[in-house]
């Protein structure tokens, strides 16, 4: 393999150290800049990228004088180290200096022997970067879906470096051609037949309402993946990029859904894929109930009731998610307040006109109900069903 591009610049120049004199001076010898025998790019860290590569250099016993530059290259020169990996006890670094002016520094390196030596240079450098990219397939019925990880790698180094080894901090280690000032993209990880639940949400204080006017609330979908080893995930954290959404469309195609975000996902947490806005789920939510009631002075407590009437016009039944953040609810039921909101659900208070349904909290201040929603009927009539919510907002002023 010939290097066409040096942007950095090894030399060996050999000293042997006889005496300080012109005469001894003159016996320098220039030696060719050895080839690459091998290099890793290391990725893990979001902010820098850690290069190592290893170079078989022939040394002569005494001192030598090791010269690296780097030139249109934003090496970080107090990242740069220089490491014997054969002769280890043969070869030790005197000194380290730096030319005025210059990107370049010269080790003073000893040997007990003639010898070829493999050696480590090691550097932080900019210029090399990585996103994520994936791919989504799900299954015609929806239940499970395949996962591609894609890893782009943007080279703008200003160096090339030729069948490298790339190590992202996770999963598989990948030996790959890095060129000059190219963007490679690579398969870094697939996983199969991972469950999904396709969810169906309503959150007036997330998503809004697709009709203020007629009290209709946006309803998103989306495909619900757990990081999880029990679901085929679980390795590693999956990094955050952009989604390809397509559904096997049950004729041997792949039909196109959309794409999405994909944040950052840890163990054991989940991922939600966006999939757009249901047009035959429409939910209707209305304040019902919004009462003041003293306590004493100006304290009072806000009981409130919200409703939602409910239709699914699909042909299968669905669960739908009733989100609830209370600190909207206060704003739009008493007005904006700058402080914590206390509440509670009057659990034997609330009813539905088909059955109660427990709450989860999602988190402190947010509430979701999971209300299973039967499939129309044959001639395309859907139940219409009415839920309650009944809280109290309290010690209020």
């Amino acid at each position: 393999m010939r290097w066409t591009h040096y942007p950095l610049t090894l030399t060996l120049l050999l000293l042997m150290l006889l005496c300080a004199t012109p005469t001894a001076q003159a016996r320098i010898k220039l030696v060719t800049l050895p080839l690459r025998e091998r290099v890793e790019i290391q990725l893990e860290h979001e902010q820098v990228t850690l290069v190592e590569e290893e170079r078989i250099i022939p040394l002569a016993a005494g001192v030598n004088e090791i010269d690296f530059s780097w030139n249109n290259t934003a090496i970080n020169k107090e990242s740069i180290q220089f490491r014997a990996v054969s002769h280890p006890e043969q070869i030790k670094v005197l000194s380290v200096s730096y030319p005025p002016n210059e990107n370049a520094l010269v080790w003073c390196v000893s040997s007990s022997g003639d010898l070829s030596a493999k050696v480590r240079i090691s550097y932080i450098i900019g210029g090399l970067q990585k996103s994520f990219i994936y791919k989504a397939l799900a299954s015609h019925d929806e239940k499970t879906l395949t996962l591609r990880q894609y890893l782009r790698l943007h080279n703008f180094s200003n160096e090339e470096y030729g069948n490298s080894g790339v190590w992202l901090g996770f999963g598989d280690y990948f030996q790959k051609q890095i060129g000059l000032n190219e963007t490679k993209e690579l398969l870094s990880a697939r996983f199969d037949e991972i469950p999904i639940v396709k969810s169906y949400t309503c959150d007036p204080a997330e998503f809004d309402y697709l009709d203020r006017g007629k009290n209709q609330l946006m309803v998103p979908m989306h495909y619900v993946i757990k990081n999880t080893k029990e679901a085929g995930l679980g390795r590693f954290p999956l990094q955050p990029g952009k989604v390809r959404i397509f559904q096997d469309d049950g004729s041997g195609g792949n039909a196109f859904i959309g794409e999405d975000w994909g944040p950052f996902t840890p163990l054991d947490d989940q991922m939600r894929l966006y999939l757009g806005v249901a047009k035959d789920v429409v939910v209707k939510r209305t304040i019902k109930k919004n009462e003041q009631h003293r306590l004493l002075g100006n304290l009072f407590n806000q009981e409130i009731i919200l409703k939602y009437e409910i239709e699914n016009f699909k042909d299968k039944p669905v669960t739908l998610d009733i989100r609830e953040a209370l600190p909207y609810v206060r704003n739009e039921s008493i007005g904006s307040r700058d402080r914590a909101v206390q509440w509670r659900l009057d659990n034997e208070q609330m009813h539905t006109d088909w059955r109660d349904t427990d709450p989860t909290r999602v988190d402190a201040d947010t509430v979701m109900f999971h209300v299973p929603l039967p499939a129309r009927s044959g001639e395309g009539k859907a139940e219409k069903l009415e839920f309650e919510i009944h809280l109290w907002i309290e010690n209020e002023w």
